[in-house]
């Protein structure tokens, strides 16, 4: 008789990988949102219409990895479903922004000890298997400096005119990193750069433009700038100082 698969290795890894993609779907029914649902609109509509894949091996992602991956994308707003690992991206001669944070995905395989192999020879039994289990951190393409331009999906561009030839200068002039794409508009102070959706996901043209400059007058406050508090959470005094000083 063949022995039995031997217990998985990681079990705990295993319940709690799972157990935390249940509680964020949980968590998104509970807000109202329907998390596989397409975000019509957005610039993530057509990376949510693409499959998952390894940027590196051109290898699809599958089960809970294509939920944990959809997530990510709906979360943050990435352009693209191409992924890779740290080493994959230095690989390819480019790198990881500073400062990003990557998503956790899963691998599950089966491996046959050489005792086994050894065994399975000798008795012609077939060959005991351990299953196992295993965490890896993988960060969207959208998330890396260098990377070839195949592999590269950035929102597509504004048409022609979109953007007024004034806002465009003052844009580039200030050194800021602005960044366009995604479907939330904000300023992150420990990063130091600006992101705004597309200009042709606003209904009006001058929300894209009083949006834009609001977020660039966030960044002003930058340690490096005028060096505002930015530690006020969202009902302080603080922050209602920091959002004034942006709408002026």
């Amino acid at each position: 008789m063949a022995r039995q698969d031997r217990a998985p290795r990681d079990g705990g890894a295993r319940s709690s990988i799972y157990d935390d993609i249940t509680s964020r779907i949980i968590a998104e029914l509970e807000a109202g949102r329907l998390p596989w649902v397409q975000p019509w609109g957005t610039a993530s509509a057509k990376a949510l219409l693409a499959l998952q894949r390894n940027a590196a091996t051109q290898r699809p992602y599958s089960g809970i990895n294509s939920l944990i991956l959809w997530g990510a994308v709906v979360q943050q707003g990435y352009p693209t479903q191409a992924w890779l690992t740290f080493r994959q991206a230095l690989a390819l001669g480019c790198n990881v922004r500073k400062g990003e944070r990557g998503t956790t995905v899963v691998y599950a395989d089966r491996l046959i000890p050489e005792d086994e192999k050894h065994r399975a020879r000798e008795t012609g039994e077939a060959p005991g298997q351990i299953p196992f289990f295993k965490r890896f951190t993988v960060f969207n393409a959208a998330q890396c400096e260098g990377l070839p331009e195949e592999i590269t999906v950035a929102a597509p561009p504004p048409p022609p005119g979109m953007i007024e030839p004034q806002v465009e200068a003052l844009i580039r002039a200030n050194g800021i990193d602005f960044r366009i794409g995604g479907d939330r508009a904000f300023y992150v102070p420990a990063l130091d750069y600006v992101q705004v959706p597309p200009p042709q996901a606003y209904f009006e043209p001058i929300n894209w433009h009083r949006t834009a400059l609001h977020e660039l007058g966030h960044a002003t406050g930058h340690a490096s700038r005028l060096g505002r508090d930015f530690s006020g959470s969202f009902g302080t005094k603080a922050y209602a100082f920091e959002e004034l000083v942006a709408l002026s």
